[in-house]
C-alpha cells in the first residue's frame, strides 16, 4: 500500500479515506500533548478491526500539509506510540513504525512517522470501546455488529482461524526447508501454486501473497513472532506443588509445531524418574507412558486456539503428576465426558498438515508413522495407559471455559526396589 513516496504524496492531497488517516503531532516541552493517547488508540484499533492502512503522523488533516516532526522528538513520539499500542489497545496491537523523509510544499525535506495497521487477527478494545473504521472516520461498534465481527474472527467462521492470513507478514518468513516436506509427486512445481494450494499463503485485497496462520506455525523459523503465546511453557518442579523455589527444569519450547512436540516430549522424558527392579532381571517403571505423554502434547498443540491472544501452552511437571494447559474451550458440541468417545478438530489445516510430518518421538508403543492420524485414538491412548501404569484415570477439566487442563498422574514407586 503506497508502495513509493509519489503515490503517499498523491494520496495525501487527496485526503483520508478508509486507509488513510493524517495527524499533526503536538508538543509541551519534550511531551506528546496532541492527538490524545485515548483517541489515538481509538483509531489505531479501529483501523486494524476493519481494515488494512496507513496512518501519517506530522500531516495536517485539514490543510492535507506536511508539517513533520522535529529530528529530535523522533524518538519521543515512536515511544509515544509504542506505549498507546501496548498499554491502552486490548490485545495488544502490532504495526509497523517508519521515519520518512518528505518534500513540502516549501520545498523543504521534513520527517513523518508512517504507521502501518495490518487488518488484525483479534479485536481490539481501546479506551472508548470497540471502533471501526467507516470511510475517514471511526464509529463505536453496535453490539450485534461486535458479536458478528467476533464470531467471524473466531474457529467458528467458513474460513477457520488456522487459515487466516497474518496481514503484517510477508511469504519470505516461511522457509524452504520447511514447507518443501509437504510436497508430494503430484504437487505443483511452481512453488508459489503450491504454498497457495496448501493454504501455507493467501492472497490479501490488494492482490499481495500473505502467510496463514498455518504457514506461519509450520513453517517459519519463529512463529513467536507472529503469533506470540505460539510456543510450550515447560516447567519440572521438585515436589508437588507449583512453587518456583522448588523449580529444577524449565524451557520455553518454540520453533514449528512438530519442533514443539518433539521437544516437550524430551522435557518430560529428560526430567521424569525411571524405577527399577531386578526381580530376578532389571525391570524399569517409568513414571509416564511416554505414548500416553506424546498423544497428549499432541493433542494440545494441535487443537488449541491460536485466537487466544496470550495465552501460551503450559506443561508442568511435578513428582506426582503432570499437568498440560491448552488455551480454548473443547471444539464444537463435545464435552469431557465424550472426549474419549468423539472426534473434532478445531485447527482442520493444521492437522492436515502434521498428519503428513514423520513421527518424530520415540515413544514406546506407538504404531504411529506421522504425528497425527485420523482415526481419534488419541484421547483413549492417554487415558488406557496412564490408567494401566498408575493405577488412576487421567483428568481433564475445563476452567473458566477458557482453558482445557489435563491431568496425568505419576505411577507409584513398587517397594523395595532402586531409583534411577
Amino acid at each position: 500500500m503506497f508502495n513509493n513516496t509519489a503515490a503517499l504524496m498523491q494520496q495525501i492531497a487527496l485526503g483520508e479515506d478508509s486507509v488513510l488517516e493524517l495527524k499533526a503531532i503536538e508538543f509541551k516541552g519534550n511531551q506528546v500533548t496532541g492527538p490524545h493517547r485515548n483517541s489515538m488508540a481509538n483509531e489505531l484499533a479501529a483501523m486494524a478491526n476493519t481494515v488494512t492502512g496507513v496512518i501519517l503522523l506530522g500531516v495536517d488533516d485539514k490543510s492535507k500539509s506536511i508539517v513533520g516532526i522535529p529530528m529530535d522528538r523522533l524518538d519521543v513520539v515512536e515511544n509515544w506510540l509504542l506505549a498507546i499500542c501496548n498499554d491502552l489497545i486490548d490485545p495488544p496491537l502490532d504495526c509497523i513504525i517508519r521515519k520518512m523523509p518528505v518534500m513540502a510544499e516549501d520545498n523543504s525535506e521534513k520527517v513523518i512517522i508512517r504507521v502501518d495497521v495490518p487488518r488484525s487477527l483479534f479485536v481490539h478494545q481501546s479506551p472508548g470501546g470497540y471502533f471501526r473504521r467507516i470511510g475517514s472516520s471511526k464509529r463505536q461498534m453496535k453490539p450485534e455488529l461486535l458479536a458478528r465481527l467476533f464470531q467471524q474472527r473466531s474457529q467458528t467462521r467458513l474460513i477457520r482461524f488456522d487459515e487466516q492470513m497474518i496481514a503484517n507478514a510477508n511469504p519470505d518468513v516461511l522457509v524452504p526447508r520447511l514447507w518443501k516436506r509437504f510436497r508430494t509427486v503430484i504437487s505443483p512445481v511452481n512453488d508459489h501454486e503450491f504454498l497457495l494450494k496448501i493454504k501455507l499463503v493467501a492472497v490479501d485485497e490488494e492482490g499481495m501473497s500473505r502467510p496463514t496462520v498455518s504457514g506461519v506455525l509450520m513453517a517459519a523459523e519463529h512463529p513467536e513472532e507472529f503469533i506470540r503465546a505460539a510456543y510450550v511453557q515447560a516447567v519440572c518442579y521438585r515436589g508437588s506443588e507449583r512453587n518456583a523455589a522448588y523449580q529444577l527444569d524449565a524451557k520455553d519450547i518454540m520453533g514449528p509445531l512438530d519442533e514443539q512436540m518433539k521437544e516437550a516430549c524430551k522435557f518430560v522424558e529428560r526430567n521424569m524418574r525411571v524405577y527399577a527392579i531386578k526381580a530376578p532381571n532389571r525391570i524399569e517403571t517409568p513414571q509416564f507412558s511416554m505414548n500416553a505423554v506424546f498423544e497428549a502434547v499432541v493433542n494440545a498443540i494441535a487443537h488449541r486456539d491460536y485466537s487466544v491472544y496470550g495465552s501460551r501452552i503450559r506443561l508442568h511437571l511435578f513428582a506426582d503428576r503432570l499437568e498440560i494447559f491448552s488455551p480454548g474451550t473443547i471444539p464444537n458440541t463435545m464435552t469431557i465426558d465424550s472426549l474419549s468417545e468423539r472426534q473434532s478438530s478445531r485447527n482442520e489445516l493444521l492437522s492436515a498438515l502434521l498428519a503428513r510430518c514423520p513421527m518424530n518421538v520415540n515413544a514406546i508403543g506407538s504404531r504411529r508413522s506421522y504425528i497425527m492420524d485420523k482415526r481419534g485414538e488419541g484421547v483413549p491412548i492417554i487415558i488406557s495407559e496412564s490408567e494401566e501404569l498408575s493405577g488412576r484415570k487421567p483428568e481433564y477439566k475445563l476452567l473458566d471455559d477458557a482453558e482445557l487442563m489435563l491431568t496425568i498422574f505419576a505411577a507409584k514407586p513398587p517397594g523395595g526396589e532402586g531409583l534411577d
